[in-house]
């Protein structure tokens, strides 16, 4: 879903265009089906069906408002005013800062009477402002060309880290975008230390809440004051190659960084909610090969039978125990086998060499439904699903079993007891008699191998 694109500077004056004789009314009622039909605001439709020239509607914009007209293309913007207003701010609202004279910042506008973008510049500028008109394409080249966007959060060192607090960097009244990627630095850092893998940044009242989760207990950590959350928001989610001018719907992204020359990757979800966007980080570490995790040389072969034999795989555990970790080790595994493996994931964890991985796409309409529908017609040997739920789901690709594939899942269960109970549903008949192989996780030390004999022998 995207957010709609307006400009109510346009909308406002459209008739008067009409009045002007600039374009005829006919023209401003196909204009307005075409901007809602393409998700652009009236004035591109216009200038996009040749009805009028964007020099024009801008010349009339500023006779009208009595507004000057600035050109951006050959303007020099001062380096100084960015930090009045975040990369998001200005990406969202169509806006950059020009130039600050004593306690009035002089800002670019493709949208003048936009009164809420303009409270909100006031707001988080905390200063006058005086508005121009620019094009809004000039406007965005400006942004683009004047706002560091790094894709990469760099290298994090966990080295003489006694008593690390991510809240030491928060001492400083630097809002530039150096700053907020070394609090994002901190907090990583902190939860790495910790051993935490789930992070949860809250609105609140007095900030951001930054919350990690460890052993099912949320702890709060600080928080991120008033004046830094949208632009710590704003910065999260370029790292994370997301939208930041949206907050209205959920996004999914990726974050990249280094621990200690060690790749690692988190999923970043966003979320709005009544109080704002919430937004939730799982930290992933890169897999292991599977006989580091599985000592038993028994057990090995129990594991690599089940890859090369028609069956369901089933991974288990509690929240956190590491189920995903053990199913990337066991596609590792799979693809020395020169198999062909597919997965359909929400979002790829990590790059593994000679397996093809699937991340689903809701917007595009690439869901789990569709992706079931289409995925055998790439004649898979091993499919990997993450996160299956409803039972025609489980009783679709269960049947790929007898199509000779292999199926990897994963099923969550607190324990063994809590698994027998929940597999003690008619919905799992089918699944359980077809699993090949269960890997149990009890703990990271503790991991426990099951065939498909002592399987149905513990399950019945």
């Amino acid at each position: 879903m995207e957010t709609s694109v307006t400009n109510k500077t346009l909308e406002k004056l459209k008739y008067d265009l009409v009045r002007a004789g600039l374009v005829p009314y006919e023209t401003i009622e196909q204009a307005e089906e075409i901007a809602n039909a393409q998700n652009i605001n009236i004035g591109q439709a216009l200038i996009n069906s040749g009805a009028i020239s964007e020099e024009a509607i801008l010349k009339f914009l500023e006779s009208k408002l009595h507004i000057p007209y600035v050109n951006l293309n050959d303007y020099t913007l001062d380096q100084k005013c960015i930090k009045y207003i975040n990369y998001a701010d200005a990406k969202r609202f169509r806006i950059i800062p020009l130039f600050k004279i004593e306690d009035t910042l002089t800002v670019a506008m493709a949208d003048p009477l936009d009164l809420f973008a303009i409270d909100k510049i006031i707001e988080t500028a905390e200063c006058s402002i005086e508005p121009v008109i620019s094009s809004e394409s000039s406007i965005l080249k400006k942004i683009d060309e004047n706002y560091k966007t790094e894709v990469s959060v760099g290298e994090i060192s966990t080295l003489s880290s006694i008593e690390f607090d991510w809240r030491d960097e928060l001492h400083s009244e630097d809002l530039s975008d150096s700053h907020i990627q070394k609090i994002i630095n901190a907090i990583l850092k902190q939860a790495i230390i910790e051993n935490t893998h789930e992070i949860n940044f809250q609105r609140e009242n007095n900030g951001l809440g930054v919350n990690f989760k460890k052993d099912g207990e949320i702890f709060n950590k600080g928080n991120i004051p008033q004046a830094l959350t949208t632009s710590f928001v704003a910065k999260l989610k370029t790292l994370s190659k997301l939208d930041a001018s949206v907050s209205e719907v959920p996004q999914l992204g990726k974050l990249n960084f280094k621990v200690d020359n060690m790749s690692v990757i988190a999923s970043i979800s966003t979320f709005p909610t009544i109080m704002g966007e919430r937004i939730f980080l799982k930290i992933y570490k890169p897999p292991r090969q599977l006989n580091e995790i599985i000592k038993s040389e028994s057990n090995l072969k129990v594991i690599e039978s089940a890859l090369n034999n028609p069956g369901i795989i089933i991974v288990c555990g509690s929240p956190l125990s590491g189920k995903t970790h053990i199913i990337y080790s066991l596609l590792l595994k799979a693809a020395e086998m020169k198999k062909n493996i597919m997965t359909l994931e929400s979002i790829a964890k990590y790059e593994l060499k000679g397996v093809h991985q699937c991340e689903l796409n809701e917007n595009v309409g690439f869901n789990m439904d569709k992706a079931s529908r289409f995925i055998e017609f790439q004649s898979p040997d091993i499919v990997y699903l993450e996160g299956i739920k409803s039972k025609d789901s489980f009783d679709y690709f269960s049947s790929l079993v007898f199509d000779n594939k292999t199926i990897i899942m994963e099923f969550l269960a607190n324990n063994m007891e809590d698994l027998r109970y929940k597999l003690s549903f008619s919905d799992f008949e089918t699944l359980k008699s077809l699993i090949s192989c269960m890997i149990f996780i009890h703990s990271k030390d503790s991991i426990e191998i099951f065939t498909k004999e002592t399987v149905q022998k513990y399950l019945v």
